[in-house]
């Protein structure tokens, strides 16, 4: 009772550790009332706009050595411009009125937390597939995923689903809590400026986008998007291999879910990727991986864990459960951190 009231006290001092764990309170409670709503703007879209106009403009220098040194140039000025223009926001707001500044910052960190939108992506495919409508199923998880859809059967359709939540609970969600909590340990810490949480996290984000858009092994993004690529495989490195360790935990049997994922993880080409995907599957008991079909190629990716029973939608719904329960752990553990750097 005497912690809870401490840290009761810390939150409403005002002081910087109660105000990150105050902003990361706010932020995590927005995602899950309202999620990214299509019809409103996110970041995400001035951050995509910037990478395709620097990248339709690198694409036309044909020396792949200056694509090289324009990649670097596209990955430094988008995840450093990023970090600049959200903290120059948080702080320009907060000389306005401080509570206002605090609102922004929240509603920066929350467009970082996909939560909610990774779980109302599943359902929106879940709900025409519950229907037996392969057909709209089909071309809802079109709008989600890389690989053509058009052929896929109701197994496959629910592999996708559960593939797509397996990597994007750490790309989306986990890691930019990651970041996020690095930003809140450093303003509460290290005496980081207000606005630095969301500056860390939308740099990560911005590197996530980097990624997702340009950070391609094959043509025309082979050397425009190599550090881009590299970079975010840094950057998701170690908040990863954490989420990998809290979902073996979460599975009540951490020593098969990593033994698994010692097997089997390191014959996908991805760091990060083969990991969160093994976690989850070795977690609730399925097989991930196998042949996709991307722009009339096949690509067999690597097996990953043993199918000791189906996916269905309750196995899907079991993994965003075990997200959500990670995510909720994670914040619970830093507002603990962040509540005893406030009491020294």
């Amino acid at each position: 009772m005497a912690i809870l009231q401490q840290l009761t006290g810390t939150i409403l001092s005002g002081g910087e550790p109660g105000r990150s764990i105050s902003l990361l309170l706010a932020a995590a409670l927005l995602d899950r009332l309202l999620g990214d709503p299509w019809t409103w703007p996110h970041p995400v879209q001035a951050i995509g706009a910037w990478i395709d106009r620097y990248q339709r403009w690198a694409l036309t220098w044909e020396s792949p050595i200056a694509q090289r040194w324009l990649g670097v140039g596209l990955a430094l000025s988008t995840i450093g411009g990023t970090g600049l223009i959200a903290l120059g926001i948080a702080r320009l707001v907060s000389l306005l009125h401080p509570l206002l500044g605090g609102a922004i910052e929240v509603v920066m960190l929350a467009a970082c937390f996909a939560g909610r939108s990774l779980r109302d992506a599943a359902e929106d495919v879940l709900a025409p597939l519950a229907a037996n409508d392969l057909t709209q199923a089909r071309s809802h998880l079109s709008r989600y995923v890389g690989r053509e859809t058009a052929q896929l059967d109701r197994p496959e359709i629910l592999r996708a689903i559960l593939e797509t939540v397996a990597e994007n609970s750490v790309d989306g969600v986990l890691a930019p809590l990651f970041w996020a909590l690095v930003g809140a340990i450093g303003t509460g810490w290290l005496g980081w400026p207000p606005g630095a949480i969301a500056a860390v996290t939308l740099s990560y984000k911005a590197a996530s986008t980097l990624d997702s858009m340009v950070g391609y092994r094959d043509p025309p993004y082979r050397d425009l998007g190599w550090f881009s690529a590299r970079l975010e495989d840094h950057l998701t490195w170690l908040p990863c291999r954490l989420a990998v360790g809290s979902i073996a935990l979460g599975s009540g049997r951490p020593r098969r879910v990593l033994a698994l994922c010692r097997r089997d993880s390191p014959q996908d080409p991805s760091p990060n990727s083969g990991w969160s995907e093994c976690a989850y599957a070795a977690a609730l008991g399925v097989q991930l991986g196998g042949p996709n079909r991307y722009r009339g190629q096949v690509k067999h990716k690597p097996l990953l864990g043993e199918a000791t029973r189906a996916i269905d939608p309750a196995v899907i719904q079991q993994a965003l459960g075990l997200t959500r329960s990670v995510f909720l752990g994670w914040l619970v553990g830093a507002i603990g951190l962040l509540g005893a750097i406030g009491f020294q």
